[in-house]
């Protein structure tokens, strides 16, 4: 596997060497391994409140992240996240990365309290 450091360059071929697959794939297994790779950043998006592929390649730790994901849906053979089952690894680094947990910019405390009623 060559030296990642960005999302968008994560091929099935990075992948199938993450899960040991043969090195060549058929059509339809590259395929299956390219729509594991979107589920995984589409996953991330939502999990994070990152809106584009530009700032998911911001930071090298989620190649990691998309490699993981990979493996977990190839290994159970499911086209989603079980995000009831998910990899420490995992939660850790999309925590650090999470905007959706953070307050809303530019609201006051009170702001933020009356919009939660």
């Amino acid at each position: 596997m060559n030296n990642i450091t960005k999302v968008s360059e994560i091929t099935y071929s990075d992948v199938a060497d993450y899960i040991r697959l043969s090195s060549e794939q058929a059509t339809e297994e590259q395929n299956t391994l390219t729509n594991l790779i979107n589920i995984s950043k589409d996953y991330i998006k939502q999990y994070t409140g990152i809106t584009s592929d530009t700032e998911l390649d911001k930071y090298n730790d989620l190649v990691i992240v998309v490699l993981i994901l990979c493996q977990s849906m190839y290994d159970d053979r499911t086209l989603y996240v079980d995000s009831t089952n998910l990899n420490k690894v995992v939660e850790t680094i999309l925590d650090m990365h999470s905007k959706n947990l953070l307050p809303s910019y530019g609201k006051t405390p009170s702001e933020e309290e009356s919009s939660s009623i």
